[in-house]
């Protein structure tokens, strides 16, 4: 470990040989893959959650509240808060355009100015997920409500003060990490354009 000055901070790339790779299971919406990869001076192997991505949605409506849905995940056996989002399932579609697709079929509301808020890994030690994260405002209703089901089917929706929302993260209620980075990075991005809602 070196305790070097940092003068261009960015995740560097690494082109590791793989000198295996199989899927070791094959799920319905992603799959787990084991690779033996040369690394240093020797092999190592890791499992990980081979994943299609996501695009998510900070929704800000002109009072500066950010719109949050509530669901089901099963892992955690929670209905969790979230912010809007889905996978990059479908062929060709790019992340913005998922994430007004998202925001149609979750919370039936479209947005006509969009940014790019940040893009993060989920569980880079587990999963090769990366989800892109949007700033949607200037929002109206859909033309058209969309058909829920499974999950989706009892979603709850709500409008939260983006302070509320972080304080909620700060004090453990809500534990969503997309949600979390979300806000986070809004209210900072609010904070340095000066802008507001």
């Amino acid at each position: 470990m070196t305790d070097d000055a940092v003068t261009d901070l960015r995740d560097d790339p690494v082109d590791a040989e793989i000198l295996a790779s199989d899927t070791v299971y094959r799920g319905r919406v992603w799959d787990v893959r084991s690779d033996t990869v040369r690394y240093a001076d020797g092999e190592i192997v890791r499992q990980y959650v081979a994943h299609p991505g996501a695009a998510a949605i900070v929704a800000l409506d002109a009072d500066g509240r950010v719109l949050l849905i509530q669901q089901y995940r099963h892992p955690v056996r929670r209905r969790d808060w979230e912010v809007p989002a889905g996978l990059l399932d479908v062929v060709g579609e790019e992340p913005l355009e998922a994430a007004r697709r998202e925001l149609a079929e979750e919370a039936d509301l479209v947005a006509d100015r969009w940014e790019p808020l940040l893009r993060m890994y989920t569980t880079p030690g587990g999963s090769d997920e990366i989800v892109h994260l949007f700033l949607a405002r200037g929002l109206s209703p859909a033309p058209h409500a969309h058909e829920r089901e499974a999950e989706e089917a009892d979603i709850r929706t709500a409008w939260v003060p983006l302070h509320d929302a972080i304080t909620a993260v700060l004090e453990g209620r809500m534990r969503n990490g997309i949600l979390a980075a979300g806000v986070f990075a809004a209210a900072e991005r609010l904070r340095r354009d000066g802008t507001g809602v």
